[in-house]
């Protein structure tokens, strides 16, 4: 019966090995390297400098820029303004009745002075403070 035990022994210990090693390996450890090109390797974030996270399940970045907010797009203000140019420019409009892709005819001028006047109100209606930029 020992030398059973003895056998198990090797098992044991490889195992009680891994269980310690297992919260090491999870630690946070940072890369950076200093004025002089020396590579140094940490537990804890360099102050203003950039470093790189060779923690396990962490991404390598440096410290994140607060950035500015992207305003929001509405599409509807986007589309109507774009209609608006389109509209207000000197090209002939075409249109595409039969929806296969290629126009038709032409807006006629008082087809065009309609839409341009749609185009205006729905940038009251969807752009914030209805202001009308005009690009052509």
């Amino acid at each position: 019966m020992p030398r059973q035990s003895f056998r198990l022994l090797p098992g044991l210990l490889a195992g009680l090995c891994l269980v310690a090693a297992l919260p090491a390996s999870a630690a946070k450890v940072y890369q950076w390297k200093d004025a002089q090109g020396v590579t140094h390797y940490t537990d804890a974030p360099p102050a203003g400098q950039e470093y790189k996270n060779r923690g396990q399940h962490e991404d390598t970045s440096k410290p994140a820029a607060p950035t500015a907010a992207k305003p929001v797009v509405n599409a509807n203000c986007s589309n109507a303004r774009s209609n608006l140019a389109v509209l207000e420019g000197t090209n002939p409009v075409g249109i595409d009745e039969d929806k296969d892709g290629k126009p038709d005819r032409n807006l006629s001028d008082s087809e065009r002075a309609n839409r341009t006047d749609l185009a205006h109100a729905q940038i009251k209606t969807y752009c914030e403070g209805g202001a009308v930029a005009s690009g052509g």
